[in-house]
């Protein structure tokens, strides 16, 4: 496993300077993005396919820093029920594929998208809970005319350009946990698979190690991105929680740099079964910690994985000794 970062976090940086300083800070790889929710400051798929030549720039500011790339990210909304921004998003979505080819990119992340409750709806529709019946229905509606059509055709395209796609579990998709991950990966094949994010999965009451197991191999990308959870406010309200993600003091729960929701053991934990289950990809580095700049954030998250990743791979040593 190779230590990454998420270029998007130094989005106020141009390309050159935020590999220089990935590097410069130990990192060995980089997701960059591309479109969607997540933008693309570093990375215009379409602009780069209509120029040969600043692929090859590209690729020649990736070998001056040493950096490979772990992924091409665009994590989007291919299923919004307002076509507009579901065309823009399957857009950067089958562009960033086409990118990932011409650079030799294995992986692609993004989410597995979200419609609405009907063809008339204008916002995706999220489901929570089975009853009233409406729910059930919306969600056995959604999975048959919108995610299944959808990644089915999109199986086809990916294999055809020779990459795989690692769709991200996030609550308010229709992909947010082991068993719908697993759904999924069901119906596109191996060319799907998970871009595996902890901290979705801890607010949530998930055990990430045993998601790790049930998930197996087809985990193709990582990131690492902790979550505190406010027992005090969960006692009171549970985790679900629609405040501002700015409002630490009131909510249930808040993203933070790995080590400061869950310690070293946890981390060490998930390390382990990634291991164990054959991941050997990236940990590709996520800030949203609203206690912490995006730089504290970012050199403390190296230093706690560097620990974690050093301990567990001298472990490694001495089992197979």
């Amino acid at each position: 496993m190779k230590l990454g970062v998420f270029l998007t976090l130094f989005r106020r940086k141009t390309l050159e300077e935020a590999l220089a300083y990935a590097a410069e800070c130990g990192v060995q790889t980089v997701e960059i993005a591309t479109g969607g929710y997540v933008g693309n400051h570093h990375c215009k798929p379409e602009e780069l396919l209509n120029n040969p030549g600043e692929i090859e720039r590209f690729r020649q500011l990736l070998d001056r820093y040493k950096l490979e790339i772990s992924s091409l990210s665009c994590h989007g909304n291919p299923l919004h029920p307002n076509k507009i921004v579901a065309e823009e998003h399957h857009r950067d979505f089958q562009n960033t594929i086409r990118l990932a080819q011409r650079l030799g990119v294995h992986t692609v992340v993004n989410f597995s998208g979200c419609p609405g409750e009907s063809e008339t709806s204008q916002r995706p529709v999220w489901i929570t809970c089975p009853w009233p019946t409406d729910f059930a229905e919306i969600v056995e509606w959604q999975w048959r005319e919108k995610v299944t059509p959808y990644w089915k055709e999109m199986s086809s395209f990916i294999r055809e350009h020779g990459v795989k796609v690692a769709v991200e579990p996030h609550p308010g998709f229709a992909v947010y946990n082991t068993e719908t991950a697993l759904r999924l990966c069901d119906i596109g094949g191996e060319q799907v698979g998970v871009n595996f994010d902890p901290s979705h999965l801890f607010w949530q009451g998930m055990d990430p190690v045993s998601s790790i197991l049930a998930l197996q191999d087809r985990i193709y990308h990582f990131h690492a991105k902790d979550t505190a959870i406010f027992p005090n406010r969960t006692a009171l309200n549970g985790v679900l929680d629609t405040k501002s993600y700015k409002d630490i003091s009131a909510r249930s729960w808040a993203f933070r740099t790995v080590g400061y929701g869950h310690g070293a053991d946890t981390w060490k934990a998930i390390i382990s079964t990634l291991r164990l289950v054959g991941y050997t990809g990236a940990i590709s580095i996520e800030h949203e910690d609203g206690l912490m700049s995006v730089q504290e954030g970012f050199i403390k998250a190296v230093r706690f994985l560097e620990e974690v990743l050093i301990t567990e791979t001298t472990g490694e040593m001495y089992w197979a000794n």
